[in-house]
Formats: C-alpha cells, sequence, structure tokens
C-alpha cells in the first residue's frame, strides 16, 4: 500500500506553509552554528565578503539542510503515515509524489546556488547532499545502520558546514588546521547523534534498524556514546595547547570537565536522561566549538 495519502485530504498541490512545515527550519540551528564556526576560524574579516556569507548562510540551513530534511520525511513517509500520521507528507498537505519533486527540486537548486559561492563551496555542498540522500533513500540507506548513519549525519551538520563556512570566507581550500577541527568535532557528534537514538528504541527494533543503542544495548551504547564526544574534544584541546593558544585550550578543557560531570548522570539512565544531556552538555560541546574557532582564527592570522 502507498501510503503517501492515506489520511491525505483532495488537493492537488503543498500549501507553502506544508512546504516550511516539511524543510523543519528548527533543524537548521545546527549547520549554521557549525557554518558560523567555520566562518570565524577562516580568520577573515566578516564584513569584507558580507554578502557571500550571507549567501553561504543559505546554502547551509535552508538549502542543503532543508532538502535533507525533505529527503528523510519521503523516504519515511510509509513509517511515519503509522506513527505520526500529521506530518505533511502522509497527512496528505504535500499531496501525490510532490514529496519527492520537492527533495529533488531543492537539490538542484542547492548544487546550482553553491556553484556561484566557489569551487570548493560546490564541492562541500555536492558531498552534504550525496549524504543527506544516502542516509535516508535505497539501496544504501544509512540511517538504518547505528555506524554508518550517525558518522553521515555529524560529517554534513559539523564537519561540512564548518568547511563550507572557511572556504565561503577564504574562497580557497581552508587551512588545514580548521579541517583538523571541522573533522574532531564532526567525529564527536556521532556521540550526539547517538544519544538522539535512545528515545526510538522500541520504533527501531520493530522497524529493523540497527541504531547502537539497539545493537549494543543501551548502557553500552550510552557510554560508547560518551567517549565519541569526549576523546575528540581532548584532541582538539591538545592542539590548542601545541599551537599556543593556551587560553582557549583551558576553556575547551572546562567545557569537557563539565560535560563529563553531566554525563555521570547520564548514564544512570540513558533512556531517560539523553533528552536532559542533550539541552546541557550538547550546548557545552557547541559552545566549545566557537572557542576552537576563535582560537584557530588567531593561529591562521598570524
Amino acid at each position: 500500500m502507498d501510503w503517501t495519502n492515506a489520511y491525505a485530504p483532495s488537493q492537488a498541490y503543498p500549501s507553502a506553509r506544508a512546504v516550511v512545515e516539511l524543510f523543519k527550519p528548527i533543524t537548521w540551528f545546527a549547520p549554521m552554528w557549525a557554518f558560523f564556526c567555520g566562518v570565524v576560524s577562516s580568520g577573515v574579516p566578516v564584513f569584507s565578503r558580507s554578502l557571500i556569507l550571507l549567501g553561504g548562510v543559505m546554502l547551509a540551513g535552508p538549502l542543503i539542510c532543508a532538502t535533507s530534511q525533505a529527503v528523510n520525511d519521503w523516504f519515511d513517509r510509509h513509517v511515519d503515515a503509522i506513527n505520526e500520521p500529521g506530518r505533511p507528507i502522509p497527512s496528505g498537505r504535500i499531496p501525490g509524489r510532490w514529496g519527492l519533486r520537492i527533495a529533488v527540486i531543492w537539490s538542484l537548486i542547492s548544487v546550482v546556488f553553491s556553484y556561484f559561492l566557489g569551487i570548493w563551496v560546490f564541492w562541500a555542498a555536492v558531498a552534504g547532499l550525496f549524504l543527506s540522500w544516502a542516509y535516508s533513500a535505497p539501496p544504501m540507506r544509512l540511517k538504518q545502520n547505528g555506524w554508518w548513519g550517525p558518522a553521515a549525519v555529524a560529517l554534513s551538520y559539523e564537519g561540512i558546514a564548518w568547511f563550507t563556512g572557511a572556504a565561503v570566507m577564504t574562497a580557497t581550500l581552508p587551512d588545514w588546521r580548521i579541517i583538523l577541527l571541522a573533522a574532531l568535532y564532526s567525529l564527536g557528534a556521532h556521540g550526539i547523534m547517538t544519544l538522539n537514538d535512545f528515545k526510538a528504541i522500541e520504533g527501531d527494533r520493530q522497524m529493523g534498524i540497527r541504531s547502537l543503542p539497539v545493537i549494543l544495548g543501551v548502557d553500552r551504547a550510552a557510554r560508547l556514546a560518551c567517549a565519541v564526544m569526549v576523546l575528540p574534544q581532548l584532541a582538539v584541546a591538545v592542539e590548542l595547547w601545541v599551537w599556543n593558544r593556551p587560553i582557549f585550550a583551558f576553556v575547551v578543557s572546562a567545557a569537557i570537565v563539565s560535560q563529563l560531570l553531566l554525563m555521570v548522570r547520564l548514564l544512570r539512565d540513558p533512556r531517560k536522561y539523553a533528552p536532559w544531556y542533550n539541552a546541557t552538555g550538547t550546548s557545552l560541546y557547541v559552545s566549545g566549538m566557537l572557542v576552537a574557532a576563535f582560537a584557530v582564527r588567531v593561529v591562521v592570522g598570524s
């Protein structure tokens, strides 16, 4: 059975409101924050490239991230028809195959738009879009694997967005130290993505999605997520010391210690406290990203 219009009213075209809901603007914050970290880390004065900077913000949020949400909702429409029938596609507010059309059209617009922001931004956009489709669409459908799914999201939302922010400002391949920080924070974000899976353990089991909480069990997955979040941040702190930025290294280290204290509570009951940790520990994580961005900005600009 095609669940696309299982609860659909009769209409030919989606409304603008339904399309905006499909794009989930609230999810744009994470890649836009990482993009801003990339901008800061570049060492280039922000107002020197204000128009192209605005274009990069649009690319990170309203274009590529929005595309990823549309792709995900289209390929999850049969599941959403059971669990969340009020969403735009299963409710019929985005009728027929318009969900797929929107995902394809927005992908093409994103690629064309990125081309005018520079060649490195273009390739970063292509990589991000590839991961968006690979995450949700068969035959790859990386979201069904607890290792590859979180990795794809973490790389897209953190590393590629950070790289794009720096590339927009420098109009060239960013400095290797910027790329290193982006890669480390992408790796750590894998743990954050794993914590997001705790809210859907039973549903994942029923749907055959092999998230890490399903594969490893709640306690082992939680401990692994904590380790994955902490270790890359420690590497960042060490690098900042090596680059002679001791104050920045201290601030990042303080954020790590604070997260460790919060993790003590998280590990007592991961299913209960995962949302709480995402609101507290994750805030410290992304704050550390910005601190590291300011630190490498000074190094790159010297």
